[in-house]
């Protein structure tokens, strides 16, 4: 097999492939027999009408055109690993002339991983970055520990019934009905339905008219909704709401002290919560100076590399942002393709929308996995399987894992982990 391969703009090769009859000539009984498959032939059983028959029936250059497809699906990788081609995606194929006895020639458009090309300088930014957060202090201020145990006490405070005039704050159970020229909206009545004044869970203006009404009182009051509701048929339109109080509550905080921290599990006093508090805060902070670390490293990578951006990887990499956020929606209780519909948007407008987006991840990726190659760093087979292990725990046995996930994805993608957390803390060693 002869293979020329040109580079192309765009992150694209084209190669010309010279297949030898005698290295494509055995397609041609098995591209006869799968024509013959799919039709009804009399006195042959579906597959075993001879090449002659099939021949006839669709014409020699059928036959050949089924077995020239074949030899280019099967020798298209070959050519990909004898020129150590890095191909993504479908290729684009064009057949020269057929002819039984004689060499196919074609022609395979492909993109291929970009070429990465990071200034020398990053070495000297990777230095500053490092020095830099290295000098950054971690500990945690104690005024932060007694915001989050008053946090955890607001929390656990019980409501208590009170005989006055709501305030922001309060918790108040009310009845409402939302109208729009004398009909009731969609979703619009409510009984006995809780509300805690001044979070803004409701459109602007509904809490403000509900402060200063006691249990018992009715109003009825006109708000307008807000023009980027995200019903748009609402959005921007005037309705009429009609709300009686129930009950109008406060909490009562309870003393913080060793009893109440005896109540938050086995503490035997209020400094054992803050020492706990602290210490799941201190690694908070760990992380979040670790995330900020990577991320400072990886710009100035990005900032330093050369780089084009194949259109099927963008293409991809918005799609796993979509299905992210689609995961994100889901988890908040909402239906993805109703949240498309109330934003008027489509899934295309989404990928549209998060592109520069997409090229940012997808840029951060190959800069890494470019250091790694630069660096030859890899992660051996050992450290892939004990994290595969690690995944497959969530599976009964090896046939429930095996019909669930695909093998060989998963050892890559464990392996890419591995190898970008190898290149991370190869580049915090400057």
């Amino acid at each position: 097999m002869d293979v020329a391969v040109k580079k192309l703009k765009d992150s694209k090769v084209e190669m010309k492939v010279i297949l030898p009859w005698e290295e494509w000539k055995g397609e041609i009984d098995h591209a006869a027999e799968e024509l013959s498959k799919g039709t009804k032939i009399a006195g042959f059983r579906p597959g075993k009408a001879p090449r002659d028959v099939i021949e006839k029936r669709f014409g020699k250059g059928a036959v050949l055109a089924e077995a020239a497809e074949h030899a280019v699906g099967h020798s298209y990788a070959k050519a990909l690993a004898q020129e150590k081609v890095e191909a993504i995606g479908h290729p684009e194929v064009e057949i020269g002339k057929l002819a039984e006895g004689e060499a196919i020639e074609y022609t395979a458009i492909a993109s291929v991983m970009p070429e990465v090309k990071i200034r020398s300088s990053w070495k000297d930014a990777a230095k500053k970055i490092n020095a830099d957060f290295a000098k950054r202090k971690e500990g945690i201020d104690e005024q932060e520990v007694d915001n989050e145990i008053q946090r955890i006490a607001e929390m656990r405070a019980p409501l208590v019934a009170v005989d006055r005039e709501a305030k922001m704050g309060d918790n108040v159970r009310i009845d409402f009905i939302v109208k729009q020229d004398g009909v009731v909206i969609e979703g619009g009545k409510s009984d006995d339905h809780a509300l805690v004044l001044g979070k803004g869970v409701f459109i602007p203006g509904f809490e403000e008219e509900i402060v200063g009404l006691k249990a018992g009182d009715e109003k009825t009051f006109t708000l307008v909704f807000p023009k980027e509701y995200h019903a748009a048929h609402l959005a921007g339109r005037e309705a009429e709401f009609s709300v009686k109080v129930r009950a109008v509550e406060e909490r009562v905080l309870p003393v913080i002290d060793d009893t109440f921290a005896r109540t938050l599990g086995s503490f035997d006093s209020l400094e054992k919560v803050k020492e706990n508090i602290r210490k799941g805060m201190l690694q908070e902070s760990k992380a979040k100076k670790a995330e900020e670390h990577r991320t400072a490293l990886l710009d100035a990578l990005v900032e330093r590399a050369e780089l084009e951006y194949p259109q099927i990887l963008v293409d991809e990499e918005a799609s796993r942002m979509v299905r992210e956020f689609e995961s994100q929606v889901q988890g908040m209780g909402l239906q993805f393709q109703e949240y498309l519909s109330q934003s008027n948007k489509t899934e295309d407008d989404l990928r549209k929308e998060w592109e520069p987006q997409a090229k940012k991840r997808l840029a951060a990726h190959l800069v890494i996995d470019a250091i790694a190659k630069e660096e030859d760093i890899d992660a051996d087979s050992e450290a892939i399987e004990a994290e595969m292990n690690v995944a497959l725990q969530y599976f009964k046995n090896v046939k429930d894992a095996e019909k669930n996930i695909d093998m060989a994805q998963l050892y890559g993608a464990v392996r890419g982990q591995i190898r970008s957390r190898k290149a991370f803390e190869f580049l915090e060693k400057f």
